[in-house]
């Protein structure tokens, strides 16, 4: 990626719907495609459709082109109203809800810590361990996730100003040594 990111409203690009969009190559086959995008400018899915196809495994579990696990459920299982039209519900909010002995709300965002993984990546929304994860609103949701973006932004810049400083230090050695042989 040359670091422009192309976005575009659906309309523009054929899409029936005026979302915006980016273009994005999937993360394993490469092939570029218009995806809607969240507001961190990351693809909704990084991967195509027949990518995320194969990535799945279908022996109850299968793991969404975002990387969410998901899991079937029988009709009789008590968190059943938790699914959706498939019978598929996302294993972390199905940890959260055993561990909290009910079925969640719909408004209920269960959202990955990343205590291990750097957020955003396919591992951290795989880790479904109850200590990774913690029930918010959506609007919660939506600040905690404005403010890791921001983290991760600020960490990014405050390695560039180290290296600059480094280069200053070294440019700085450099001179006195020329002074000091000019003296």
């Amino acid at each position: 990626m040359t670091g422009k990111i192309e976005i575009k409203k659906g309309t523009e690009i054929g899409k029936k719907w005026n979302f915006y969009y980016m273009w994005h190559r999937c993360i394993d086959c490469g092939k570029g495609r218009w995806v809607k995008y969240h507001r961190s400018l990351q693809p909704k899915s990084p991967r195509c459709h027949s990518c995320a196809c194969k990535n799945r495994t279908y022996n109850g579990k299968s793991i969404t082109g975002e990387g969410y696990m998901r899991i079937k459920l029988k009709p009789e299982d008590f968190f059943y109203p938790m699914t959706n039209a498939r019978g598929y519900v996302l294993e972390h909010r199905l940890v959260m809800a055993k561990y909290l002995c009910r079925c969640l709300h719909l408004w209920e965002v269960v959202h990955h810590k990343g205590i291990q993984y750097p957020t955003g990546s396919r591992e951290n929304r795989s880790d479904n361990r109850i200590e990774n994860l913690q029930i918010v609103t959506d609007n919660r949701h939506k600040q905690i996730t404005i403010l890791e973006n921001r983290v991760l932004q600020l960490e990014s810049k405050l390695a560039e100003q180290a290296k600059l400083i480094k280069l200053l230090q070294f440019q700085v050695k450099e001179f006195n040594k020329r002074e000091a042989g000019r003296q």
